[in-house]
């Protein structure tokens, strides 16, 4: 038997939470199991340490409630303390949001996929399927969100890192949402290549995953919508 993504949901609104708890949990797939709820981001961190199973995706909203102490903590604060103290797991932004600025500032934080919540839940699956088995989510509103940030940021700023043409290659094919065995299929090399080059354009690039690879791409003209 096929083992299920664990997903976690860090919402404040009750029934959108409860309704997404019942869309992944009776997916027509099966491929779900939400095993981590929480309403707040503050306290996160504290109940996955006595949390039985961490999730592999984390479904987190921007907008959360404040702390007791009336600061902030929000779905951007929820991702930086994931990223430090969980560092498996992996978030998928949720919002009402669609500004390219707020987008892209979340992916450079670390974020593995961004999502607007009146997303179809198709797209949903989709999107925890990818950044589970691919290590990122790169929609079309992403992508044309980061290229429109980093062509106005950036234009004359390109990175002084110097990659090979396998990297070049790889990168593309990362950015296009291929995982490593597809990669390998499309290239004939081995999977371990495929991973050891990605790893070294990490390492690189000093990028947190594979949306920060994404990120440096179209920063330094390798990947384009166009």
């Amino acid at each position: 038997m096929e083992e299920k993504i664990r997903v976690g949901l860090v919402e404040d609104q009750v029934l959108f939470r409860e309704g997404m708890k019942g869309i992944l949990n009776h997916a027509s797939n099966n491929k779900f199991e939400v095993v981590f709820e929480c309403g707040d981001g503050y306290s996160v961190i504290d109940k996955l340490k006595n949390s039985q199973s961490i999730p592999d995706v984390m479904l987190v909203d921007i907008s959360l409630p404040a702390r007791p102490d009336k600061k902030e903590f929000s779905g951007l604060d929820v991702t930086n303390v994931l990223l430090t103290t969980f560092p498996n797991v992996r978030i998928l932004i949720l919002s009402v949001h669609e500004d390219e600025n707020f987008i892209t500032n979340l992916i450079e934080h670390g974020a593995h996929g961004y999502l607007v919540k009146d997303s179809d839940p198709q797209e949903v699956f989709d999107a925890i399927q990818s950044v589970y088995s691919k290590g990122s989510y790169i929609n079309e509103l992403t992508l044309k969100a980061i290229q429109s940030r980093m062509g106005k940021k950036v234009k004359s700023k390109k990175m002084n890192v110097t990659i090979t043409k396998r990297e070049e290659e790889i990168l593309q094919l990362v950015c296009q949402q291929y995982t490593a065995e597809e990669i390998a299929e499309k290239l004939y090399i081995s999977v371990k290549t495929v991973n050891g080059h990605r790893n070294n354009l990490l390492q690189k690039t000093g990028s947190r995953n594979v949306t920060g690879l994404v990120l440096y791409a179209i920063k330094n003209s390798i990947f384009s919508l166009i």
